[in-house]
C-alpha cells in the first residue's frame, strides 16, 4: 500500500485541501496560454483540414482556403469580444452554463454545459490524433504503434491535469508559448523569403476532383476547424 501511495504522490503530487484552492489560481501570463490553447492548437491542423476538404473538388478550389481562414479568424475575434463582455459582467467567474442559465434559462444552460463537455472530448481526441500523425510522419518506425502512442499521450495529459491547476498550468504554458514563437518565426521566415523573391510556385496537376464545389463543401471545410 505504501508503494502505491508513493507512486501516486510521485505522479499526481500531494493531495490539495479545499482551503488551498485560492492559492491554485493562475497568473495572467499562465492563464492566457492555458485557456487559449484550444484555439491555438487548431492552427496545428486547421490548414490541413481545410485543404483536405477543398481538394476533393479539385486543386482550383484551394483558392477558397484564404477566405475560409479569414472567416475563422473573424469568428475568433467575435469569441474574444464575447469573452471580454462576460469577464466584465461576471467578475467572479462565469462559464457558458452560468451565463446561459441566468440569461436564457435552465435548459439552454444545460445545453451549453453539455456542448462544452463534448467539445473538450473532441479537442483532446483531435489534438492527440493530429500530434500522433505528426510524430509518426517524422518517425515512420512508430506508425504501427499509433494507437498505443495516442493512449499514452491521453494518459500523460490526464496525469498532468490531476497535479493541480497551478502546476499543470505552468507545464502546459511552456509548450504553448513555444508553439506560438515557432509559428511566428515561420511567418517571419516565409515573409522574408517572399520579399526576397525566393519562393517558387507549387506545381499543380489538373483541376480534377471527386466532388463538386458547393456551398456545403465550403461550409464543411469551415466547420472542420471552427471550434473556438
Amino acid at each position: 500500500m505504501s508503494t502505491w501511495l508513493s507512486l501516486k504522490r510521485a505522479l499526481l503530487g500531494r493531495p490539495l485541501a479545499t482551503a488551498e484552492e485560492q492559492h491554485e489560481r493562475l497568473s495572467k501570463k499562465i492563464a492566457l496560454a492555458v485557456f487559449s490553447s484550444d484555439a491555438i492548437s487548431s492552427t496545428a491542423y486547421a490548414t490541413e483540414e481545410i485543404l483536405l476538404i477543398l481538394v476533393t473538388a479539385g486543386s482550383a478550389a484551394l483558392v477558397y482556403a484564404l477566405p475560409i481562414a479569414g472567416a475563422v479568424s473573424l469568428l475568433l475575434v467575435v469569441v474574444a469580444l464575447s469573452y471580454q463582455q462576460t469577464v466584465h459582467a461576471y467578475p467572479q467567474g462565469g462559464g457558458a452554463y452560468l451565463v446561459a442559465r441566468e440569461n436564457l434559462g435552465l435548459v439552454p444552460g444545460l445545453v451549453a454545459g453539455a456542448s462544452l463537455l463534448v467539445d473538450y472530448v473532441l479537442t483532446v481526441s483531435v489534438s492527440i490524433a493530429s500530434g500522433v500523425a505528426a510524430i509518426t510522419a517524422a518517425f515512420p518506425a512508430l506508425h504501427g504503434h499509433r494507437v498505443l502512442l495516442a493512449i499514452g499521450l491521453v494518459i500523460l495529459v490526464a496525469a498532468v491535469n490531476l497535479r493541480g491547476v497551478r502546476e499543470s498550468g505552468v507545464l502546459f504554458a511552456i509548450p504553448t508559448y513555444a508553439f506560438v514563437l515557432l509559428c511566428g518565426g515561420l511567418v517571419l521566415a516565409g515573409t522574408a523569403r517572399w520579399l526576397m523573391g525566393d519562393l517558387q510556385p507549387v506545381p499543380s496537376g489538373p483541376a480534377s476532383g471527386t466532388a463538386a464545389l458547393t456551398t456545403y463543401l465550403v461550409l464543411r471545410a469551415f466547420s472542420g476547424v471552427a471550434r473556438p
